[in-house]
């Protein structure tokens, strides 16, 4: 069945599940606000419209670290949301506990989601004393580097395979008026784009002595040393970004401004929408080209209780749409990120697309800082690299130093 059909199909079926039931309108609230993300928001709102209820779009622009706490402060402030994304891992933790949020058990049951969801610490992620409070919708991997290919071909240097290769042609793009890296001023960008560099150039095993097991000995220590390095080396090509979203950094790489970014798979749906095709404008690495590894963090809704009772139907039908095989490839798709279900025809993948789904299929993965981290860990790492890559100054050994010590204190 093709892409086509089984979308026509999907549409039936939910109507015939849900069709019975009173219409509702649920408001969504998420921080997809970019062009190639309001185009795989749009394919859930069209999905869950066709069951007879209506998604009520909450965008709140400014990425994640501007959203959450609004998101968080109308929740525990008695106006909830029908429903909210938050990223796979601990950022809902606090509120699950709290007695805020659904339970998904029937729906999760009904729906298979512990045999269809891959990789099980997706849904591990979701699950708090032995209850499933969210839907995981996608992986996203932080572990690429996106190139442009007009950009190298303008500085008369080949296209670079690795971090390596990409560092030594720095010069060259410079030479011919090309950032070689952008890197916009969203903390969680200079941060996100250190994790990627340690598992690069660290290693998985190191990765995880790190932020799984919270060793400050080894965050210390000479392998991390390397990372700052290399961390360093990265501030010195992005000098000149000047843009403080992600997409706007993305653009720089789309229009030849920019030679790269090290951004998650995200990135794909920007260049999509601006009509670019992988392995011809665009080239992407994933592990830096150095160690091709994904991190399997992503988005998750999540539904905090409600009075209502035709409401919290509605949030039952939204979460088995959002898990339904149609759905999947279809946002997913526009997305830029894997599917959470192992059972689907991603057919129509792009290259970089398929790169990542054979590094799946391989197991070589991570999980995402976000699963590992709490909410306040991250957010001291993310003060950390934001003022690493905003003040010259600061040398690579004293940011190692308050590294260490953030993970010396994390949970």
């Amino acid at each position: 069945m093709n892409i086509r059909s089984l979308a026509a199909a999907l549409a039936a079926s939910v109507t015939l599940s849900f069709g019975a039931a009173q219409a509702t309108d649920l408001e969504v609230t998420h921080w997809w606000t970019s062009g190639g993300e309001a185009a795989a928001v749009a394919e859930l709102a069209k999905a869950f419209n066709a069951t007879g209820n209506k998604w009520v779009d909450g965008a709140i622009a400014g990425s994640g670290g501007t959203a959450r706490p609004i998101m968080v402060s109308r929740i525990t402030g008695g106006d909830p949301m029908g429903a909210t994304q938050f990223n796979h891992g601990r950022q809902a933790e606090e509120l699950v506990q709290s007695g805020l949020m659904q339970n998904l058990d029937e729906v999760a049951a009904k729906g298979k989601w512990k045999e269809i969801i891959r990789p099980a610490s997706l849904l591990a992620s979701c699950t708090i004393d032995g209850h499933i409070y969210c839907a995981p919708v996608n992986i996203h991997s932080w572990q690429w580097l996106w190139l442009s290919n007009d950009a190298f071909k303008k500085a008369g240097v080949d296209v670079p395979k690795n971090w390596d290769e990409f560092v030594k042609a720095a010069p060259a793009l410079e030479k011919a008026g090309i950032i070689p890296l952008a890197v916009g001023g969203q903390p969680w960008q200079a941060a996100g784009a250190f994790d990627v560099l340690m598992v690069a150039i660290a290693g998985k095993d190191t990765f995880h002595k790190v932020f799984k097991d919270k060793d400050a000995k080894v965050a210390a220590g000479p392998e991390i040393a390397k990372v700052f390095k290399a961390a360093d080396d990265a501030r010195r090509m992005s000098k000149g970004s000047n843009v403080q979203d992600w997409n706007q950094a993305t653009n720089l790489v789309i229009t030849g401004k920019a030679g790269g970014q090290i951004m998650g798979d995200w990135a794909q749906g920007e260049f999509a929408v601006a009509g670019k095709v992988a392995g011809k404008d665009y080239t992407c690495l994933p592990g830096l080209g150095v160690n091709p590894i994904i991190s399997t963090g992503g988005d998750a809704f999540y539904f905090p209780k409600l009075k209502d009772a035709d409401k919290s139907k509605a949030q039952a039908a939204l979460a088995e749409t959002l898990l339904a095989p149609a759905t999947q490839v279809a946002f997913n798709l526009k997305k830029g990120s894997l599917p959470v279900r192992g059972d689907v025809d991603l057919a129509a993948a792009n290259d970089c697309m398929k790169k990542g789904l054979d590094i799946l299929a391989k197991g070589n993965v991570i999980e995402s800082t976000d699963q590992l981290l709490s909410a306040d860990s991250q957010k001291q790492k993310e003060d950390l690299f934001s003022q690493f890559f905003a003040d010259p100054s600061i040398t690579p050994e004293a940011a190692q130093k308050k590294f260490a010590e953030i993970i010396s204190k994390a949970d």
